[in-house]
């Protein structure tokens, strides 16, 4: 089967049967095999867990290098709504394949992205017709909190993190978007990484690594 999607997939070294699934989504101008370093110590842990790391639909307008997943070159509101809903077409679509190539259910898919990639897994997790086993999420924030609060119909539950350094998404959108969460009753854990800046560090990786292990283990 051919996904949608251009794909980098990570599997087990010992081809292990394939139980759950971790969908990582790229950040603004980058693509799948660029998240996808995340996965070569994950997979040690997770042997029975497939790493699919899809591009972004467009070739980013900024990066023509990179893709998006929804524009950021208009500082238009409206526009960005529109565009991130149509990625999220895609990437229901998307997950869609990934369920019956695996032979999975949502409860086994995990939703995990970085930057615009943790923007979308937040919305995909909240607006799907059932809970994901959940999402984590790096240095990402809410699009339009009025525009998803409108649109809630499922409480997957997240974890969060966040450099403390970040000046491309500034770290007191982890706390805003911990509120959000906390009204709409969704179960929320956020780390705040120290000395860390617009990036994946080491302690974030090795933290979400732990949540989804107990998180795919139950």
């Amino acid at each position: 089967m051919t996904f949608s999607l251009n794909t980098t997939i990570i599997k087990s070294d010992q081809n292990d049967k394939i139980n759950s699934a971790i969908i990582l989504l790229h950040g603004y101008g980058g693509d799948g095999k660029d998240i996808s370093a995340i996965t070569y110590n994950w997979k040690r842990f997770l042997p029975n867990t497939v790493f699919l790391c899809p591009d972004g639909f467009e070739t980013c307008a900024l990066n023509p290098n990179g893709f998006q997943w929804f524009d950021l070159s208009k500082d238009d509101p409206k526009y960005i709504i529109e565009r991130s809903l149509k990625a999220e077409e895609i990437i229901h679509k998307f997950i869609k394949e990934v369920k019956e190539l695996y032979k999975l259910d949502n409860s086994k898919i995990c939703l995990s992205g970085f930057s615009q990639g943790c923007m979308m897994s937040i919305n995909i997790g909240l607006t799907s017709d059932e809970n994901f086993n959940c999402v984590v999420g790096f240095s990402g924030k809410i699009i339009d909190k009025d525009n998803l609060s409108k649109r809630i119909s499922s409480s997957t539950k997240m974890l969060l993190l966040h450099g403390d350094l970040d000046t491309v998404v500034p770290p007191s959108n982890l706390l805003d978007t911990k509120d959000f969460l906390l009204r709409n009753k969704i179960q929320i854990e956020t780390t705040m990484i120290n000395n860390c800046e617009h990036h994946i560090s080491v302690k974030a990786s090795s933290i979400a690594l732990n949540y989804l292990k107990k998180n795919l283990f139950i």
